[in-house]
């Protein structure tokens, strides 16, 4: 039987600064589902938003509950913003490179919802990448590759272990704690920005378990991203884009999203999002990102996006063709302040898959590898305090058939209904037509995984039928 002391599912930045965090003497595994920079983290392009100093950490913090519409949990917006300063300190005394000017002073961006420039990055755009490189370079854990799991171990309110397919079957896997740090829900919609990984299965074993997911109506739909590839994933371009001179506009060229915010491009991603929705289904008009004020430093402020596009457009001479597309789950897994899922005393959930309340009704941009940050290395923290010694047990393997013929048209229909109606602009009638579509789907012959995917669907649609008054980046249209 393999025993570890903690096992952590997901090789994110949360999942990865929380096993850096743990100290070196515990047995500690991470399971991801793939290879490990299929994540979120990876392809994060903005930065990571710290307090310039101590004096702006009320700004910040402010400027995270306005975006989150004032429904955040307070206590969780000042650890984040208390320790962001803290957590930077640690990245760069552990040699983590961050983009400088040539005095050697720290590249601040601002991106939109930010009073001010408090976002630092790497590699220009290419932060997350440079952080799940550096991350994965310190790692002292064990990390297997190819990993699925496939359930939780879960007797009251202890959780023992999980269950996982790998290329050599199925196995139970026990430890004396368990992180979640999975990621969020962007698969089950058509368009989104998540790596292929992200697809809501742990959530849907938490519901399984009759354990409890928070706020799931907040899903945040980013305004830019690029529409002319045929993949689900559609290619992100940085909010930091607009914050440097990117303007939006329709295809005569004319900025239209004043008409909907007297900050234009810069308002917090629901507004923007909406009133690019909006306007061009009103107009019958297309969106497009113009680059033209960069000029000649587009490629250097950021190369990766330039390298990603130029195959396709004359960048940053030529407009890009822009929609929204699903990006983050403000939502998750319901969590106390310390990571601990509700009702269980050594499960715990952290980063996108989690929700303590933090964000609120909108994520503040440039905010979640922060949240990584600062919620991985809690967790390790009261790990630590906390020590569990679960007793030996013995649970049965999964044994349902986890893919069955027909689950991939299964799926593509379900990412259809879920854009379709459960979007940036939602309505009562399209959300019970949702609710239908799902339930049909979940009383036909399916296997496992997509069963746990029509499960969150489900309780998305619930949660955004449930609020009935329109609330960040929830928007009732009835």
């Amino acid at each position: 039987m393999r025993q570890y002391d903690v096992i952590i599912i997901g090789a994110g930045v949360a999942g990865l600064y929380c096993a850096a965090a743990l100290p070196p003497h515990l047995k500690v595994l991470i399971l991801c589902k793939a290879q490990p920079w299929e994540c979120n983290t990876f392809y994060a392009q903005g930065g990571i938003s710290v307090a310039r100093d101590e004096s702006d950490i009320s700004s910040h913090t402010q400027d995270t509950l306005s975006a989150g519409a004032e429904l955040n949990n307070k206590e969780c917006v000042e650890t984040l913003t208390n320790n962001s300063i803290l957590v930077l300190n640690e990245l760069i005394e552990g040699g983590f490179m961050l983009d400088r000017d040539e005095n050697g002073a720290l590249l601040y961006a601002k991106e939109g919802g930010h009073s001010k420039a408090r976002i630092v990055h790497s590699g220009g755009d290419a932060t997350g990448r440079s952080l799940h490189t550096y991350l994965i370079g310190k790692l002292r854990a064990r990390l297997w590759k190819n990993a699925e799991v496939v359930d939780l171990l879960i007797e009251e309110d202890k959780c023992y272990g999980v269950c996982v397919q790998t290329k050599l079957g199925t196995h139970n896997l026990y430890a004396h704690h368990i992180v979640i740090a999975s990621g969020g829900v962007g698969g089950l919609f058509k368009y989104h920005t998540n790596a292929y990984t992200i697809s809501s299965d742990l959530h849907g074993i938490i519901l399984e378990h009759h354990l409890a997911l928070q706020d799931m109506e907040m899903l945040q739909f980013h305004p830019t991203a690029y529409v002319d590839n045929p993949q689900a994933r559609k290619y992100l371009i940085s909010e930091a884009v607009r914050g440097e001179g990117g303007v939006i506009v329709d295809d005569l060229g004319k900025r239209f999203l004043f008409d909907y915010d007297s900050r234009g491009e810069l308002a917090p991603r629901d507004i923007v999002a909406r009133g690019i929705m909006d306007y061009c289904a009103k107009h019958q008009r297309k969106a497009f990102l113009d680059v033209s004020a960069f000029d000649g430093g587009f490629k250097n402020r950021f190369p990766n996006i330039y390298r990603d596009l130029s195959p396709y457009l004359n960048i940053p001479f030529e407009p890009i063709p822009i929609s929204p597309a699903f990006h983050y789950s403000m939502g998750g897994i319901a969590v106390d302040t310390n990571g601990l899922v509700k009702g269980m005393s050594n499960l715990y959930a952290v980063g996108e898959c989690a929700c303590n309340g933090l964000h609120g009704a909108n994520r503040l941009a440039s905010n979640s590898l922060l949240e990584g940050l600062v919620f991985g290395r809690s967790v390790a923290h009261h790990i630590v305090e906390n020590p569990t010694r679960t007793r030996i047990a013995h649970f049965p393997l999964c044994d349902e058939v986890l893919e069955k013929d027909g689950d991939s048209k299964l799926k593509n229909v379900l990412r259809d209904i879920m854009w379709d109606k459960v979007g940036t602009i939602r309505s009562k009638s399209g959300l019970d037509s949702a609710l239908g579509g799902i339930e049909v789907m979940l009383e036909s012959n399916i296997g496992r995984m997509l069963r746990l995917r029509l499960l969150v669907a489900r309780k998305i649609v619930q949660s955004a039928l449930n609020r009935t008054q329109s609330k960040g980046a929830h928007y009732r249209v009835d």
